[in-house]
């Protein structure tokens, strides 16, 4: 999945029908519920047992990447 993919804009977490973010390890990321759905194939696997619960740790790595202030954000030289 591409960052302009069209589903982007449509795709939403099945437990509080929010917006993901689409992360660059191929995983969309709800950031209110700290939940990472993996995507497997180009398929979102957005079933609520597919999500991951993320510690604090790793909740706090994934917005610095959201906000482009880690060297792994989408669209940066790794």
């Amino acid at each position: 999945m591409k960052p302009d993919d069209p589903l982007l804009k449509i795709l939403a977490c099945p437990l509080d029908k929010g917006p993901l973010h689409l992360l660059a390890d191929d995983a969309l990321y709800n950031p209110r519920l700290r939940r990472r759905y993996p995507i497997v194939d180009g398929i979102p696997q957005l079933l609520p047992s597919s999500g991951e619960q993320l510690g604090d740790d790793e909740h706090e790595d994934f917005l610095l990447r959201l906000s482009g202030e880690h060297p792994e954000a989408p669209g940066t030289a790794p």
